[in-house]
């Protein structure tokens, strides 16, 4: 398949793809990045906690205007909503980071306890205990280990829960600080 007439100058340069849509017609894009693309990475589970451990690939922190000769930012004093440029974005990398901590240690902690439990069940049991007799016991100690663990998964799921909607509105904070940011420099120029 060739490429329109029209983009036929474009192949020379830039690689073209092809991608059908669902009517069937295909549309040539430029596959054009002047930016370096910033991908998150998902790592391999953890063996206890079976948490995936995000990698983020957050942008370098801006160092000072080289114009500023001022002992210090002048940016901590500005008036207004109360908060620098940088504010939002950095509390909400933080915060991030706490939540992912959060998660990984109280499953590694809950994993490993269980664990530790479940095979002292079992090593409790006759050598010549059945199958039936491992699944009775296994039964018994996953209705019992969930009643002990109620109040205590409670309220990981209570802080989880008000963190997570901390992260948003914080998420929602740096986007809006960003439009702020890019309508400001539109309508500047």
């Amino acid at each position: 398949m060739s490429a329109p007439r029209c983009l036929s100058h474009a192949t020379k340069t830039l690689p073209l793809t092809f991608r059908a849509s669902p009517s069937g017609a295909t549309a040539a894009k430029r596959s054009l990045h002047v930016s370096a693309a910033r991908r998150d990475m998902v790592a391999p589970p953890d063996p206890v906690s079976h948490m995936r451990p995000i990698i983020y690939d957050d942008p370098p922190p801006q160092g000072p205007a080289p114009y500023l000769r001022h002992p210090y930012s002048l940016s901590e004093f500005k008036s207004g909503d109360g908060a620098a440029p940088g504010d939002y974005e950095f509390q909400f990398r933080l915060l991030r980071q706490q939540l992912d901590a959060l998660n990984q240690n109280f499953w590694l902690d809950s994993n490993t306890r269980f664990y530790a439990a479940r095979q002292s069940v079992l090593s409790s049991l006759p050598e010549t205990a059945t199958d039936r007799d491992k699944e009775e016991a296994l039964s018994a100690f996953f209705r019992q280990w969930v009643m002990q663990e109620k109040d205590w998964t409670d309220s990981y799921t209570t802080e989880w829960r008000r963190r997570n909607l901390q992260l948003i509105t914080l998420s929602a904070r740096v986007e809006f600080q960003r439009l702020k940011t890019r309508l400001s420099s539109f309508f500047k120029d």
